[in-house]
């Protein structure tokens, strides 16, 4: 087959607007007033610091706990709104205590945005006992925020694919022969690593948020639900992509792709 037919061209054209027009800092921006980047200067001395080696233990915890307890078996639409509603209730916590509270609190969101990104790999068709879709559930973390060092390279959604592609292929590699009894083998910390430096980035957009002391509770649960929403959108589009490959090759989907997003 050498074109989409029209539902899954339809459907690709649905993925590209997703994953090209990604929104958690325009929407940051507008529930604090003002620009997130110039917001992320002014945080304490050492915070980022510390924000980066919370990032790195959240997804390393996330990965250990979330993708295998989704239920294959079930075959219904995800579950997001349940999972809006978790990630809001760890928000308003998270909110209510500041700053402070976010090393503890960002695990726990994490790991319901994997489950969350997890149960829409299985809508989408993908087989989570593999180990491939596991590190593509945590490749949606890498999804939508661009590093500055990056310098325009890097930045769309094929180009942070084919940037993870090497330590992804060597980590699939690892977890297929050993499983997930270690995960601090070198190629794992590797593959998290080069997920977490982008994931920082939109971490820190959140933290700036949720460090204002007029949003508290109630602002932290918005903040949560802005970034569930975001990585929902992108594990959407990501997957849609994903089932468009395994139905019609990788060359032709994104072909196609990047056709749309050229008009975009």
């Amino acid at each position: 087959m050498n074109h989409l037919n029209s539902v899954d061209h339809q459907d690709l054209g649905r993925a590209v607007e997703l994953l090209e027009n990604p929104s958690f800092a325009a929407k940051v921006t507008n529930l604090i007033g003002g620009p997130v980047e110039k917001a992320i200067t002014m945080l304490p001395e050492g915070v980022s610091d510390k924000l980066a080696m919370t990032t790195q233990k959240a997804l390393t915890k996330a990965m250990d706990l979330a993708v295998s307890s989704i239920d294959e078996r079930y075959r219904g639409e995800s579950a997001d709104g349940t999972h809006r509603f978790l990630t809001s209730v760890s928000g308003a916590v998270g909110g209510a205590f500041g700053l402070l509270a976010l090393t503890v609190e960002l695990p726990i969101s994490t790991t319901i945005m994997l489950r969350s990104i997890a149960d829409i790999a299985r809508s989408e068709g993908e087989p989570l006992s593999e180990a491939e879709t596991k590190l593509a559930c945590l490749e949606v973390f890498a999804l939508g925020g661009t590093k500055e060092e990056d310098d325009g390279v890097d930045t769309g959604y094929f180009a942070v694919r084919a940037a993870l592609a090497g330590a992804m292929t060597e980590a699939a590699k690892y977890l297929a022969e050993q499983g997930l009894a270690s995960t601090g083998a070198p190629v794992l910390v590797r593959f998290l690593s080069k997920i977490a430096t982008r994931y920082s980035i939109q971490v820190s957009e959140k933290a700036v948020a949720q460090a204002i002391p007029l949003l508290g509770a109630a602002g932290g649960a918005t903040v949560n639900l802005l970034f569930m929403d975001h990585f929902q959108n992108m594990a959407r589009g990501h997957f849609i992509v994903r089932r468009l490959e395994r139905a019609y090759g990788k060359e032709l989907v994104r072909d196609a792709y990047q056709q749309m997003a050229s008009r975009n």
